[in-house]
Order: C-alpha cells, then structure tokens, then sequence
C-alpha cells in the first residue's frame, strides 16, 4: 500500500484578473460596492483567498479597475450612438445613449461618479474619465475659443442630472410612459407628450 500522496497540480486559472473583473462586476450590480470584497470575490471564483491580491492590492484598486472599464464601456456607446444628419442630433443621440448606460448599469455607473474613488490620485481613472469626456467634447466642439469645453459640460451636466434623477426615482414614469421616449422629449429631440 502507497502512502504518497498525489502529486500537487499546479495553480493555473487562465486569465485570472479577467475572471476577477467578470465576477466583481456581477458582485457590484447585484449587491453594490459596499457588498464586494476580494475574500468574497475569490470564494466565488474557487481560487485561494490570496489569489485576487496577486492582481489588485485591495479593494479599491479593484473598483478603480471596474471603473477604468465602465468608462471604457460608456465611451464606445456613446461613439456608438453618435449618428445623426446633424451635430445636435448626434449630440442628442449620445445623451440618450448616456442616460441609457446609467440606468442599464446602475451599480457601475455610481461607481464611475463615486467620490470614493478620487480621479485625481488615480492617473489611470483620470484618463479613462477624461475619454468619456472628450467624446462629448468633441461632439460639441465649434469654433468657440474654449474648443467646446462649456458647451460639453453644459451637455453634461443636463445628462447626468436626468441620469441621476431616474435612478433615484425623482421622476417618475406614468403609466403607459415610454422610457425612452421621455429621455428623448427631455434631451431635446422630441416634442413634449409624443
């Protein structure tokens, strides 16, 4: 009778940091930042509890990192959505698209604008920010000294308020009210009641 015992296999997961990303964005949109944690995320994943620290050095590193890619997300729907005979129209087809990105991916899209998360203390946060507005920048660029900055943010700004106010519930939709049809009356590019 043998009392070896088996020969340990060696640790491989593939590309483990994917894997984490994948199962801490499906963490984050079922319970929240507050609920996500790297023991809990490794427990979910089957690997060893100090494996996710081989690739984020904590938990907010972990949530910069699912930031960094819902800003990425968010920029190509946004270029995505960009289509339209005119820059108005085009502009007012990337609001819906932002409007839409928010309320489609409530826990990611908190988590992009969390104060939690310092922009400025994280360069790689900063840039894929700074993207996302730059596609709205240039959407509204025209020949104002400024290179279209005010007019972006006053875009911004009207967006991500009406973003906001639905996710909140501030506004609420009336019975038979089409969603989309109310993002679109209030962006601009359809008439009030239609």
């Amino acid at each position: 009778m043998s009392t070896s015992l088996p020969k340990p296999q060696p640790y491989h997961h593939g590309d483990l940091r994917r894997a984490l990303l994948d199962g801490a964005m499906a963490m984050l949109e079922s319970g929240g930042a507050a609920n996500l944690g790297l023991r809990e995320l490794a427990r979910l994943l089957k690997v060893s509890p100090a494996a996710p620290y081989r690739h984020f050095d904590n938990k907010i590193s972990l949530l910069e990192a699912l930031a960094v890619r819902g800003y990425q997300q968010f920029s190509a729907q946004m270029k995505e959505a960009a289509i339209g005979d005119t820059p108005e129209a085009r502009l007012a087809a990337m609001g819906h698209a932002y409007v839409r990105f928010a309320l489609d991916n409530m826990e990611l899209f908190r988590l992009m604008f969390s104060p939690e998360l310092k922009r400025a203390n994280r360069p790689t946060l900063r840039m894929a920010a700074d993207a996302a507005f730059e596609t709205l920048r240039i959407a509204t660029a025209t020949s104002s000294p400024d290179g279209g900055r005010i007019a972006a943010l006053q875009a911004w700004a009207k967006v991500h308020g009406l973003a906001i106010l639905l996710l909140d519930g501030q506004i609420a939709i009336r019975e038979g009210e089409n969603l989309d049809g109310l993002i679109r009356a209030i962006i601009g590019t359809e008439p009030a009641g239609a």
